[in-house]
């Protein structure tokens, strides 16, 4: 059969306009190799943030769930509702529109984790906001995705690898809480595993974004409807995040983290799903999407890691932040480790 107006050289099955090229082995091993070196090396990062977690301020934030629950409204709440807007705004393809609104169902990604330190947030928040959005995401997926794709698609062809989400859930869990145990034994050691870990996540977060982009190079041509969307959907996600967290009376430096959680979505869990449920066909309109927002995502909340940074520098010469209450006398912050204290009742 010679398609050789529509097929390229080494397509090995070629039907009418559909075509398969065979996978390249080198693209294939480096995947597989890179994949094992980023899960091994986010494990490590992981571990180094929870050093930073002390156990009575973690269960506070359990026992007494008032940032979870805001955050659980913007990830399960304002996320989906997002995507769903933008796709019916936008006026895409009803494939396209799900996988917008997969990607926002989808729950927090660790890097949150990473930036919210570099933000001065609220790190039990962040992680227990992480576990508790990853945890809730067996159950609030399979609903959000009713709710909004049934006038583009039949749910029932949506797969929810329930098997991905465990893992990323034990990732989470296991290498964090041996970081609260190194906290709790030796905390002047996990002060210096803290500072390592933290210049790591930035660098890994980084070589992430490098890493997507060169192995799926091929990939980046797309409707440009989808890289708007891809541009506009994390930062309204981090506006709406921050300003929620704000009416809820939240604290400033709460706010923030609660912003990078409702933000920041789980990408690759995003990935799997859709390589799950749709045709080669329907891929080469959608494939692309989870990556574009995942870059975007970085950008974004490196952009605001940046102003923060400056801000404080302006305002605070490094040392002195604004306080969370009414007065408005500097209040002395040695580290980030003085910022990040924990649950503590909310000031208004």
């Amino acid at each position: 059969m010679n398609n050789s107006g529509v097929c390229l050289d080494n397509a090995t099955v070629c039907q009418g306009a559909s075509c398969v090229v065979p996978e390249r082995n080198v693209n294939a091993v480096l995947n597989t190799v890179m994949s094992a070196i980023l899960t091994t090396l986010l494990a490590l990062v992981m571990f180094s943030m929870g050093c930073n977690v002390e156990i009575q301020k973690f269960l506070g934030h359990i026992k007494r769930p008032w940032g979870i629950c805001v955050g659980f409204l913007c990830q399960f709440g304002i996320m989906p509702l997002t995507g769903f807007i933008l796709s019916v705004a936008f006026g895409i393809l009803p494939v396209q529109a799900v996988v917008v609104i997969i990607m926002g169902c989808c729950p927090g990604g660790t890097s949150s984790n990473i930036l919210a330190y570099w933000v001065d947030g609220d790190m039990d928040l962040s992680i227990s906001m992480t576990t508790c959005s990853t945890l809730l995401a067996l159950g609030m997926m399979p609903l959000c995705l009713l709710i909004y794709t049934k006038m583009w698609v039949d749910t029932g062809i949506i797969v929810i690898p329930f098997d991905n989400i465990g893992i990323s859930l034990v990732a989470l869990i296991v290498p964090v809480s041996i970081g609260i145990f190194v906290n709790h034994k030796w905390p002047r050691q996990a002060k210096i595993i803290l500072k390592i870990g933290s210049i790591t996540g930035a660098l890994l977060i980084v070589l992430i974004a490098v890493i997507g982009g060169v192995l799926y190079q091929s990939a980046w041509i797309i409707e440009p409807k989808l890289w708007i969307i891809g541009t506009i959907f994390p930062l309204a996600g981090y506006s709406l995040g921050f300003l929620l967290a704000r009416i809820a009376g939240l604290s400033w430096h709460r706010c923030r983290t609660v912003a990078l959680e409702t933000g920041m979505q789980n990408a690759q869990l995003c990935s799997t799903i859709v390589q799950l449920s749709f045709t080669p066909e329907e891929l080469n309109l959608v494939f692309t999407f989870p990556l574009i927002y995942s870059v975007f995502q970085l950008i974004v909340a490196a952009v605001l890691v940046g102003m923060y940074i400056v801000y404080k520098k302006w305002y605070g010469k490094n040392n002195m932040e604004l306080p969370e209450g009414k007065d408005n006398e500097p209040v002395p912050k040695s580290s980030f480790q003085q910022v990040n204290e924990g649950f503590q009742p909310d000031e208004k």
